[in-house]
């Protein structure tokens, strides 16, 4: 079979430009952010917007990239797809089945979060019972159509929009001193130990936190193949990385570590909540609780849409079994949602057999797996750029090829170093690599008396109009 250079006509391109839009807006907002950002502060103290700045800039530039290659050709199996045409197949085959392993890993965690969020109001409902359901309605809304997926990812985003935006202003109003009784002052930023008070290399060991807290923004480019205008939407929300994460993430820490001095965050517990609570905002922990809960409803959905393309695109070209490719007559690829579900129910179940052993094994194993992705983005566009420019596809450039990419590239790597080096990310490392040979180990017997294998290099895309 054929190595498949552009949009399956057997996936529909129902997806509206409004669905793609409000999928990169708000895809990046999830609980990463909301409680996560409390590790980052403890850390790097008042500096950690810098941490935020810093790593966001490494990640719209790594969706730069991203966005000339999808916009050249957009694909739905997207970097694995241009991963197969720079290196060949093993690169595709392992980029693939690594990213799949890390969204069915991350749907199975999320269900436990959302049951745990969940229990938290019913405690009489197990939190595995809850898990298991908020897979089962999602995997209903997965099998109705891809125009479900968007609209429900659509209210979702909507949803961590507002909330951030009424946070944003809310914060902002008291930072400035707008808001009655404000005890914010710029003063917080270095009273308190200084604006480095654990020393500036916090900075950036703090990206190694923060990084896995924008993963998700590359979903967007999965889901634009299957839009009427997939390199339109593609540009456009490669577009806005940048605006999104310097609000989202920098304006908001920033907002956090001047309303109150760094020092009164708990590593935890959620800075937003701590801040609204500050301020007197009545049932600030309450609203908080229900956006984390649609954040992880939204990381759910988005998980199982972008795992079983993933699957039809692995099995179109032969390295995942062709009866998974089989799409319905709304073309959704049933099989690839099911085979999805299922690895997140057992996940669900292995949280509650065992989530000290054998769970905490899974988390931890696909922990690195994104910065593996991210490095064979990187590679990828540098040996397709010169190609594609030769033929005339480029509508969307990188900035500053090829030293820009090759600065990400040695980030990404320097990044890996430091989790290598710290014996708190070393274990997550080192079973992520155990995941890659895994994974690796296995190409053979997929791909034996399947596919002849053409070996490394550029495969010839075909224009095709978008």
């Amino acid at each position: 079979m054929p190595i498949q250079t552009e949009h399956d006509p057997r996936l529909k391109k129902a997806l509206k430009t409004r669905h793609i839009s409000m999928l990169a807006l708000g895809g990046v907002i999830g609980a990463g952010l909301f409680v996560g950002s409390s590790a980052v502060i403890a850390s790097a103290g008042p500096g950690a917007f810098i941490t935020y700045a810093i790593t966001g800039v490494i990640v719209a530039l790594i969706m730069r990239m991203l966005g000339e290659m999808a916009s050249a050709q957009p694909m739905t199996g997207s970097f694995v797809d241009y991963a197969r045409m720079a290196y060949g197949k093993l690169a595709g085959y392992s980029t693939g089945w690594l990213y799949w392993y890390f969204w069915v890993i991350v749907v199975g965690f999320e269900a436990v979060v959302g049951g745990q969020i969940i229990n938290g109001w019913l405690p009489s409902i197990p939190v595995w019972v809850i898990a298991l359901g908020l897979l089962i309605i999602m995997t209903a809304l997965n099998l109705m159509s891809v125009e479900s997926f968007g609209e429900a990812e659509y209210w979702f985003a909507g949803i961590k929009i507002v909330a951030i935006v009424a946070f944003l202003v809310i914060v902002g109003a008291y930072v400035l001193g707008l808001w009655p009784d404000s005890t914010a002052t710029f003063s917080n930023l270095t009273a308190h130990g200084g604006f480095f008070p654990h020393g500036v290399a916090t900075l950036f060991t703090g990206v190694v936190v923060v990084i896995f807290s924008m993963t998700g923004v590359e979903v967007a480019t999965i889901a634009a193949a299957e839009s009427a205008e997939p390199g339109r939407n593609i540009r456009r929300a490669v577009n806005t990385v940048m605006i999104r994460i310097l609000v989202f993430f920098v304006l908001s820490t920033f907002l956090i570590v001047v309303a109150q001095p760094w020092t009164e965050i708990e590593p935890g517990k959620s800075p937003f909540v701590a801040t609204l609570e500050k301020i007197g905002i009545p049932g600030a922990g309450t609203i908080l609780t229900v956006v984390i809960l649609v954040a992880v409803l939204s990381v759910l959905n988005a998980g199982l849409y972008t795992a079983s393309r993933l699957l039809f695109v692995l099995a179109g070209n032969g390295e995942a079994p062709q009866w998974i490719a089989r799409v319905n007559r709304r073309g959704v690829p049933v099989w690839g949602v099911l085979v999805s579900t299922l690895v997140g129910y057992g996940c669900v179940v292995i949280a509650a057999l065992w989530p000290d052993t054998v769970f905490l094994f899974l988390i931890n194993s696909s922990g690195a797996v994104f910065l593996f992705v991210y490095l064979m983005i990187c590679a990828s566009q540098l040996k397709l750029r010169s190609h594609w420019e030769r033929e005339g596809l480029l509508k969307f450039r990188m900035w500053g090829h090829p030293w820009l990419p090759l600065l990400v590239t040695a980030t990404i790597l320097a990044v890996l170093v430091s989790m290598a080096i710290d014996p708190s990310t070393r274990v997550s490392l080192l079973q992520s690599v155990i995941a890659l040979a895994i994974i690796m180990l296995t190409y053979p017997i997929f791909v034996r008396n399947r596919l002849a294998d053409s070996g490394p290099g550029v495969t010839p895309p075909r224009k095709q109009p978008v």
